[in-house]
């Protein structure tokens, strides 16, 4: 029971990771690819047909027959229209935002999802907020660090690190700006609040998805 426990545990975490990895690398490819021209409102609306037919055919070869399905009402149909708005218009900013920073910007902004979620669950009152137990207070805390990096991030840019110093890794150096871009200044900010927003939107989908 503790082995089945251990494994089971470490195959979520596992999964967690794969997840993050797959995002980082997507952002990355996003980057490269919009930095040649490609429009994010083409990508999103090519993803999502093609994550559709990828995702379909899952939930009928997975089906638990014991599983009771509830009867399909204007209720539920609003709710999903309502979660299918909130996901396009997230991944909307999310690309937007990639497009004027870049991927790493992406990635540090990323921690406010479960800050924000956090707060919206606290807001709702799905989440007890006893100020007295360690739990809470580690909540908290780590809501203000997440959104204190996230500002941090977000407006302070400081020097190029990556410098070549040989005709070749100069040569190297300016391929790398002009596959993955150089924000300016206006634009790395817009970027990261439109990642915010992303952020955002991404908790209040998982607040109405298990409310």
């Amino acid at each position: 029971m503790e082995r089945r426990k251990f494994f089971r545990e470490a195959l979520l975490l596992s999964a967690t990771v794969a997840v993050e990895c797959t995002t980082v690398g997507l952002n990355t490819l996003f980057k490269a690819a919009a930095s040649k021209g490609l429009s994010y409102y083409v990508f999103v609306a090519y993803s999502y047909p093609l994550a559709t037919l990828a995702l379909l055919p899952l939930p009928l070869i997975f089906r638990n027959t014991t599983t009771v399905v509830p009867s399909f009402k204007f209720s539920i149909l609003s709710r999903i229209i309502l979660l299918s708005f909130i996901g396009v218009l997230s991944q909307i900013f999310g690309y937007t935002g990639i497009a004027c920073s870049s991927p790493t910007l992406s990635s540090a902004i990323s921690n406010l999802t479960p800050a924000f979620t956090f707060t919206l669950a606290v807001l709702f009152r799905m989440e007890k907020l006893a100020l007295r137990t360690l739990s809470t207070q580690a909540k908290i805390i780590g809501t203000m660090v997440s959104i204190s990096g996230a500002l941090v991030v977000v407006l302070y840019k400081g020097p190029t690190i990556f410098l070549g110093t040989s005709p070749s890794s100069t040569h190297s150096t300016n391929s790398l700006h002009w596959l993955m871009g150089s924000p300016s200044v206006s634009n790395w900010v817009t970027g990261g609040f439109l990642l915010a927003a992303q952020c955002f939107l991404l908790s209040i989908w998982s607040i109405l998805l298990s409310y």
